[in-house]
């Protein structure tokens, strides 16, 4: 079982706000709040996600190949979801939409950091 996944970030203000926004149609509820690492625990899970300045004080990166991947309940609240994050200044690596089959419909974004 995952406890948490983390998510670098170069402005925990602003993160802090783009997340509490996208979870918002999911109800994922902040749990804890510092002045480097903010984290969510999802509605029904143990697993939370967590967005830190990172340790070494070095700028943060985005991982190449890594996504988080949320499943989110309906094709309204995936719509919903992808509209708050590109109306915060996320940018769209794939509108929503089925892939693969008629029974997974998704959508891709990044985040302010590029976390995709």
């Amino acid at each position: 079982m995952i406890s948490h996944i983390t998510l670098g970030t170069n402005n925990l203000p602003r993160a802090g706000l783009f997340y509490c926004k996208i979870f918002a149609p999911i109800a994922a509820e902040e749990v804890y709040h510092s002045d480097t690492v903010i984290f969510w625990q999802f509605k029904g899970s143990s697993t939370k996600l967590a967005v830190t300045a990172p340790y070494d004080e070095k700028p943060a990166s985005i991982g190449n190949g890594t996504m988080l991947a949320l499943n989110v309940g309906s094709i309204d609240k995936v719509d919903k979801i992808f509209s708050i994050a590109l109306g915060l200044g996320g940018t769209s690596e794939g509108d929503p939409g089925y892939r693969n089959s008629e029974s997974f419909y998704e959508a891709y974004f990044r985040d302010l950091d590029g976390n995709k």
